[in-house]
């Protein structure tokens, strides 16, 4: 029987890459990564297809849509759902974005919260009824953004560590979104790193992004990726360790091999940091 237990290097679990995968999963692969909005309640053809890998790898619940930051009630019924979902197919990690999406409806974006202590508590609110429902501390992924809300209490730091605290809860690093941030706002990403509560990090997100003509980065996971991401990495594997860490790649699907390349190469920094961490 498969281990629960999330480990190694991963991929994102993409319909486009059902037909390679079927032909053989990359053996640098030891867990994937699904958006479960977009598997959760659906049966035949796609049931049975997930269930082939759920049963033999481990994997991870990233949402897309919970809006943690947003005005709009939690959407309970959707949590309820996930929960149902990862305790059908044995998924022990659920994670979110530190960000809203909604208003009267989806906005299919990811925006930026106001870095103000009344939203902290309104954040920290949601995510404790998030853990409730779902039974689990989940993980809470840094996001990136292009405009710094108005209005700003406290730093970005300090925000992500005082709703992460408030809402006993972990934190989900994602080092490309930490690089484009840092490029765009023209701020030292390690000495960012370095003012997360990072003793609560559980999970680890790698990625590419796009170059705008003007110098702005996209967050895209659209493309390979590049070097100072990589020595961010390396930067977060030597002071936390090799944590469990998950390549994403959304559209501009490259052939599996080469997919295969970038997650060996994770997998290659975690080996060269072989630190043990405590769980948080």
């Amino acid at each position: 029987m498969k281990s629960t237990a999330i480990s190694g290097a991963g991929l994102g679990f993409r319909r486009e890459l059902l037909p390679d995968l079927k032909a053989g999963v990359p053996s640098a692969v030891s867990f994937f990564e699904l958006a479960p909005e977009n598997w959760a309640g659906l049966g035949g053809r796609s049931a049975k297809e997930l269930r082939a890998f759920t049963e033999r790898f481990p994997f991870v619940c990233h949402g897309l849509s919970l809006d943690l930051g947003g005005s709009r009630p939690l959407d309970e019924a959707l949590l309820q759902q996930i929960g149902r979902f990862m305790r059908q197919h044995g998924i022990t990690l659920y994670t979110e974005h530190l960000s809203w999406c909604g208003d009267d409806g989806h906005l299919y974006d990811l925006l930026p919260i106001p870095f103000t202590h009344d939203a902290v508590r309104w954040v920290a609110g949601r995510i404790r009824r998030t853990q409730e429902i779902l039974e689990m501390r989940i993980g809470i992924e840094n996001a990136s953004y292009y405009l710094v809300p108005p209005g700003a209490e406290m730093s970005e730091t300090e925000f992500i560590r005082a709703v992460v605290e408030e809402a006993d809860c972990l934190l989900h690093l994602d080092v490309n979104n930490l690089y484009v941030n840092s490029r765009n706002f023209g701020f030292d990403p390690l000495a960012f790193m370095t003012a997360l509560p990072l003793e609560r990090t559980c999970y680890v997100h790698m990625a590419g992004h796009y170059v705008e003509p003007d110098g702005l980065l996209i967050d895209t996971h659209g493309a390979e990726v590049i070097d100072p991401v990589w020595r961010l990495l390396d930067a977060v594997y030597a002071r936390l360790g090799p944590l469990p860490t998950c390549l994403e790649r959304d559209f501009n699907f490259p052939p599996l091999p080469a997919l295969a390349q970038e997650v060996t190469r994770i997998a290659d920094a975690q080996q060269r940091c072989p630190l043990v961490r405590k769980a948080a």
